[in-house]
């Protein structure tokens, strides 16, 4: 039983987890490769938190190992996507910028990989025999239960909180980012609104003054 409730805990705790921000070049496509087994659950989100020119969006492609599309996106800048692993092998998630000419896209992701709930479920269908040896063995195993339980809503509430801050910073980042590409073009605005004045304020002046300007002294 303790080696059950062992397995049972690190079955539970250990799942997955990958989060990455990187850049992709304008009429580029950048694929990453995970390794995934059948019946394994593949989380992923996704956003688009800047870009150099024009729309923060992304092309997205998930793919299993025998080459097939499974899920396609055109042209988001954010989505989510949960599948469950029917082939064991290397799954293929690509992002697709060749739409793009000129703008680089800069994209958050994260991606959990972890089994299936039914998995507990399973282990104490098998040690149901085990329960008939008497009532201590019961209570050991209805402790071991509640404690595998409390662990996984702990660990379901720590990734989901996790996600939560991961998706909340790529947010506030490409907040940020807008923010102050929305600041450069006010400002570069503004100076080229300053110039041109100046000079038709320059221009004006020498007209006047050449309105009144004495005709002998210019040669008249």
């Amino acid at each position: 039983m303790l080696y059950i409730f062992v397995m049972t805990i690190f079955s539970v705790v250990f799942a997955y987890e990958k989060d990455m921000t990187f850049s992709v070049q304008p009429g580029k496509m950048d694929c990453f490769f995970q390794k995934v087994s059948p019946k394994e659950v593949i989380d992923i989100e996704y956003q688009v938190i800047d870009a150099t020119h024009g729309e923060l969006d992304i092309s997205f492609q998930l793919g299993d190992p025998l080459g097939r599309v499974i899920v396609a996106d055109y042209k988001k800048p954010e989505n989510s996507h949960r599948h469950t692993a029917t082939e064991d092998g290397d799954y293929r998630f690509c992002f697709d910028n060749t739409f793009s000419t000129f703008s680089e896209k800069t994209v958050f992701f994260d991606v959990v990989i972890d089994s299936e709930d039914s998995k507990d479920e399973k282990d104490y269908e098998a040690d149901d025999k085990e329960l008939e040896l008497g009532n201590a063995l019961e209570t050991y195993s209805m402790r071991v239960r509640d404690i595998s339980e409390s662990v996984n809503r702990v660990r379901d509430n720590v990734s989901a909180a996790r996600r939560l801050q991961e998706l909340h910073s790529a947010h506030e980042a490409r907040d940020r980012n807008l923010a102050e590409e929305m600041c450069a073009r006010v400002m570069a605005w503004s100076i080229w609104q300053m110039a041109l004045m100046m000079l038709v304020g320059v221009t004006q002046v020498v007209f006047v003054r050449s309105l009144f300007a004495d005709k002998q002294k210019m040669g008249f």
